[in-house]
């Protein structure tokens, strides 16, 4: 299903990596696919971010990167806050797990989830991330 999304396109970024999070923003700039980046360095970051914003839907990312190997919260137990937000944003915000290893547990585990789009490894590669945005989102002018 393809969703409809108007400028400013807006991507979220979490990874407790400082390192990955700076590599994977310059990727995402260069791809030129959103205008805006949001970074959490935690998914109590993100999960903080939504519930700041919870009444300006303007303010919710349209893709959600998602490192699944965190302290604390993994990207697992984000998901699990994740489907508690309401459909409306759920649609509005898609999620894409990220990934430095192959354990094939994680693979499997994200692959089968139902909130998540594809499981991309890490660092970035600019035509993979664009191939998974072009296959699920639409820009109106």
């Amino acid at each position: 299903m393809l969703i409809n999304i108007e400028r400013p396109v807006k991507v979220m970024l979490i990874d407790d990596n400082i390192i990955d999070l700076k590599i994977n923003s310059k990727i995402i700039q260069i791809s030129k696919l959103f205008d805006e980046i949001i970074q959490c360095q935690s998914a109590e970051e993100a999960i903080s971010y939504f519930t700041i914003h919870s009444k300006e839907l303007d303010k919710l990312p349209n893709l959600i990167l998602l490192d699944i190997q965190m302290p604390e919260m993994d990207g697992f137990e984000f998901l699990d806050s994740y489907k508690l937000l309401p459909d409306e944003w759920r649609t509005r915000c898609q999620v894409v797990m990220l990934s430095s290893t192959l354990d094939f547990g994680d693979i499997r585990k994200a692959e089968a989830n139902p909130y998540v789009l594809k499981l991309l490894k890490k660092p970035l590669i600019p035509t993979e991330l664009a191939a998974v945005f072009r296959a699920n989102f639409t820009i109106t002018a």
